[in-house]
């Protein structure tokens, strides 16, 4: 009966795989899904092959609801048929062959040889024949139906063991990828015959007499050698997935569980990454002494049959395919810099140049190797100001936007816990580094709030991220250096919790000057009492709080998922500086340098702050798909140094003599014109001089009509050149 339901079930599975077909459309072809995909496993140009539910429930509801609840057998119903199918649909010869392929083709060979072409079948041992893992060149995976939801790591429990499940968690542990035998191959040293051993779990016992009749009969006790060219080894890995925070209950710590990724499944997913993982919920096989020491409790794993990456607050496949022209077109249109800066957490008022500074960060500009020496292109960050003005809002919406990013807080990070710890591999047993927070978010964002709460011990694992971008470990006899490619965003408050403006700026910021030159921008952001301003922030917030989202504007944000994909493919591109830029960069920052001199408080110009404006000069050409930086995208890096130092020194300065727009413009234009030693300037030169101070085009045309009624200056009617009266 058994075999027969057997039979029964490897038939259903052949029609199913012979007989499936999609519509081809208004041509009116059948297009036979698996039956191609059975043409190319024949001719080796294909490994794995995916069967989904949602075409098995199709075919047949009966055979995908005994699939997802007895999976494990059903992979070895349908790994038969296909194994009986494939003769049929192989059109040519295999020409790449590999070592197993040539040691089954000569055992075969031998066999045939010693039995002779008149020899009848004889009978002869099961692990003596080819074992049908051995003789098998492909790999059988299930994909889950569409309706079946993913549960959380806590919610798989004992009921699971067996069944098809889909699990989603953050990877927080995957090992290197190593070969695994599935079939082990033995030599007996008396009699020469093979002996196969299929293994089904991580571990098993090898075998020590020859099971051949011949050593037997003769009671000669031959002993068998593990022959490592017959055996057969597949790629394996071992991943760790934890429950993401939201999926956690209250009081409770986040569980994790063990998958084991075998094949094709391998190299799938990387610590860090948010996934979605289909497998069989397995209890472990353990044999031997183990077996016995284990009692009554049993540890589980799932046997990966797909893992996918997502996106970390949408329940979606993480979408990389490249945007069409509609999109670009879409996001590209005129003032697109300001609607993606305000597509940055549109709930928050205002801020609109720091949003712009965050949208470069995301982007981020060039790395440069010239040989040896590396100049980096990722672009740090740190917001200052008082309570309750958002910066933890941003750091959390920059957390969800950003691909790949970690998000720790001040005293809740210990230096190892941010760069790297040593830990006991516990397949291997050998020590391992597992990385921190900085080593997950390569290539990504880091996100640290209560950045001034950290211990100064704890600070200084940040000091060589933020400019070399590695770690350099010597710990437990590993002297290595991780990669740490990642901007990183901090959030602080003054020392006094208020920003103090009678003060000087090193006594409101007790951080040291060796890590705030490190930052590309600093950027202090004030409560200040202003009835206008505080009414329309009110009107805001209510807003927000009613309806739970932001008000409506004259442009509409972006939704994530496309603000995603754009970043993707902004960094794909390369933007060079070119040479007839070089001088107006190099005058410019010899300018800031001066004034610095001039200024008590601006202590941090140096060498680093004219790399930050090459770097985000660099991020604006990105942004606007180009390969050659140009002069505004240099103005408007140079504008946001200017707003994020007159964010910091601004205060004493204003509080002091405030002046007004059109006296600093006239100073400027003054300056300029005396250092052509001349009594005029070009019109264009001056507006050029003034935009990179951080004055719009608005405030430069009504100063100079307000100097030019004054009789200051004279401007020619073609509004190309000033003139000194």
């Amino acid at each position: 009966m058994a075999a027969r339901d057997y039979i029964a079930e490897k038939d259903k599975c052949k029609g199913f795989l012979t007989d499936f077909y999609v519509d081809g459309g208004r041509k009116g072809k059948k297009n036979f899904k698996y039956a191609q995909q059975l043409v190319s496993i024949a001719h080796r140009e294909q490994v794995a092959l995916t069967i989904d539910l949602d075409d098995v429930s199709e075919h047949d509801p009966e055979l995908a609801e005994a699939i997802v609840e007895n999976t494990r057998r059903y992979i070895q119903l349908f790994a038969d048929a296909i194994h009986d199918l494939l003769p049929d649909y192989r059109q040519k010869e295999v020409i790449h062959k590999d070592a197993l392929d040539v040691y089954i083709e000569h055992r075969l060979l031998m066999e045939q040889r010693v039995r002779g072409p008149n020899a009848g079948e004889q009978p002869r041992d099961a692990r003596n024949q080819f074992p049908a893992e051995l003789m098998r060149r492909y790999e059988l995976y299930f994909k889950t139906s569409s309706q079946q939801k993913a549960l959380s790591v806590r919610d798989i429990k004992a009921d699971r063991i067996g069944k098809l499940v889909q699990v989603r968690g953050i990877v927080t542990r995957s090992t290197e990828v190593k070969p695994m035998m599935t079939v082990a191959t033995y030599t007996c040293d008396q009699c020469g015959a093979e002996t196969y051993q299929p293994i089904n779990s991580p571990m098993f016992m090898p075998l020590l007499t020859c099971p051949s009749q011949e050593c037997t009969t003769n009671k000669s006790g031959g002993r068998l050698y593990l022959q490592t060219r017959g055996s057969k080894f597949v790629k394996f890995q071992e991943v760790k997935i934890q429950e993401q925070s939201d999926q956690v209950p209250i009081g409770n710590i986040p569980r994790s569980m063990t998958v084991y990724a075998r094949g094709e499944t391998t190299r799938q997913c990387q610590p860090g990454d948010h996934v979605s993982v289909t497998g069989v919920f397995l209890p472990m096989l353990r044999a031997g002494f183990r077996q016995m020491t284990q009692g009554l409790l049993s540890e589980t794993f799932m046997d990966a049959h797909s893992i996918i990456k997502m996106n970390k607050a949408d329940d979606e496949e993480m979408s990389m395919e490249e945007l069409s022209e509609e999109e670009v077109q879409q996001i590209a249109e005129e003032d697109f810099y300001e609607k993606l800066a305000c597509s940055i957490a549109p709930e928050i008022y205002g801020m609109e140049d720091v949003k712009k500074a965050l949208l470069l960060l995301l982007v981020g500009g060039v790395d440069r190797s010239p040989k040896g020496m590396k100049i980096r292109g990722n672009i740090n960050i740190c917001l200052m100001g008082d309570p309750g003005v958002a910066k933890s809002q941003l750091l959390g919406y920059i957390d969800r936007l950003a691909p790949r990013s970690q998000y720790t807080t001040g005293r809740g990070s210990s230096g190892v816990g941010l760069t790297a710890a040593v830990m006991k591999d516990p397949i291997t047993g050998e020590m391992i580094l597992e990385g921190g927070a900085l080593v997950l978010a390569d290539e990504g964002v880091c996100c640290i709030d209560e950045f001034d709460k950290m211990n100064e011990t704890d600070r200084t694992a940040i000091h060589e991220v933020m400019e070399q971008q590695t770690i350099s470990i010597a710990k437990a006899g590993i002297m290595t250096s991780l990669n740490a490619r990642v901007s990183i965003l901090a959030a602080a408050n003054p020392a006094y919790g208020r920003y103090n403006p009678k003060k000087s700026l090193e006594h409101n910021i007790q951080l040291p000057a060796a890590l705030l030159s490190r930052f590309d921008l600093l950027w202090l952001i004030q409560d200040k009492a202003d009835r206008e301003n505080d009414l329309r922030l009110a009107q805001h917030i209510t807003y927000v709080h009613q309806h739970c989202k932001q008000p409506p504007t004259q442009t509409n944000p972006l939704d994530m998922n496309l603000m995603r994909r754009y970043i993707a493919l902004c960094k794909t591109k390369q933007p060079v500086i070119p040479e007839a830029l070089t001088d107006y960069i190099t005058g410019a920052y010899v300018e800031m340098r001066k004034e610095a001199r001039g200024s008590k408080d601006s202590t941090f110009t140096s060498a680093r702050t004219l790399l930050s404006i090459l770097r985000l000069a660099t991020a604006l050409a990105r942004l606007r798909l180009i390969e050659v930086v140009e002069k505004e995208d240099v103005n408007e890096a140079m504008r946001l140094m200017e707003m994020s130092k007159e964010s910091l020194i601004g205060q004493s300065d204003t509080a002091a003599r405030p002046q007004r727009a059109e006296d600093v413009i006239y100073r400027i234009v003054c300056d300029a014109i005396s250092e052509m030693s001349g009594r005029s300037i070009k019109y264009t030169e001056a507006r050029q001089a003034c935009l990179a101070k951080g004055y719009t085009n608005d405030q430069y045309e009504e100063a100079i009509e307000a100097y030019e009624e004054l009789n200051v200056w004279q401007v020619n009617t073609a509004k190309t050149k000033i003139t000194l009266v």
